[in-house]
């Protein structure tokens, strides 16, 4: 269908359209609630917190654009508002999205940047605030308590307080884990915490290996979800955890944990202790 307006408008009309709708918070609720069911004005008036004549000229204004329309003494959406309520959702979901990854985006794996957005849409992410450093950290620790096995290239997040406590808990109680990292990362570790470490490293069901060339971000599989641990290059500060239970992620995940686990050599509990 073409259509065709000889009239004169400012500017692109479907964006002014979309302006009149952000401009006051009650709009775009109000036409995604007359989608739901017919209400009344009142009603709209008492979801949406505006008085009575606000609510009475947003109605005009939505009829004058065929948006919607009256059926006794309330209102409903018309096919056309349905469209345009749906339009407006997904494209606030979309900004939504975006918000939350704007900021951590660049310490990202590029293949994050080749998933759909409906993808994109499906990770958590838990970022580290001035007045909450260890907000991340914290964020793994509830996820890690919640797993039965955990494969980890450059597992720091997992070795730092508290998390560190929850996975000796973890290992003492038998789940499978297997940490892949720098050999700088591990001498750290074992000279840090000795005894603990030496004591871990005898576990059946921990292991320890190393590799000389790993990504610049941690990568996490657990039962339910992959992480992301998105560090400062050089102190190793965790900026941001993300984490997601998205299929197509957890396949690009294992993939990549099976290159590099193919490629790592074991840490021998001797060594730890030596």
């Amino acid at each position: 269908m073409v259509f065709v307006n000889t009239g004169h408008h400012d500017g692109n009309p479907a964006v002014a359209d979309i302006a009149y709708l952000a401009r006051s918070e009650h709009r775009i609720p109000t036409l995604v609630a007359l989608t739901e069911r017919p209400r009344s004005r009142s009603e709209l008036c008492e979801s949406t917190g505006v008085s009575s004549s606000t609510m009475r000229r947003t109605l005009d204004e939505f009829d004058d654009r065929h948006w919607i329309r009256k059926d006794g003494y309330r209102y409903m959406a018309t096919r056309l508002g349905e469209a345009i309520a749906s339009g407006m959702e997904d494209l606030i979901e979309r900004v939504e999205t975006e918000r939350k990854l704007r900021h951590v985006w660049h310490w990202l794996p590029d293949a994050i940047g080749e998933f759909p957005f409906e993808t994109w849409s499906e990770l958590t992410v838990t970022v580290a605030e001035p007045d909450a450093p260890y907000r991340p950290v914290g964020r793994f620790e509830s996820l890690l308590r919640e797993t039965t096995t955990l494969r980890f290239l450059r597992p720091e997040v997992a070795l730092m307080d508290p998390c560190f406590d929850a996975l000796h808990q973890l290992i003492d109680a038998g789940v499978d884990m297997t940490l892949i990292d720098r050999r700088e990362c591990h001498t750290y570790f074992l000279s840090t915490y000795p005894e603990r470490s030496s004591e871990m490293m005898q576990r059946d069901n921990f292991t320890v290996l190393e590799h000389d060339d790993l990504l610049p971000y941690g990568l996490g599989l657990l039962d339910e979800c992959v992480t992301i641990s998105c560090y400062e290059q050089d102190s190793g500060t965790v900026h941001a955890l993300i984490d997601t239970d998205a299929p197509a992620v957890r396949e690009w995940a294992e993939s990549v944990y099976e290159t590099y686990r193919s490629g790592a050599r074991r840490v021998e509990p001797r060594t730890s202790v030596e």
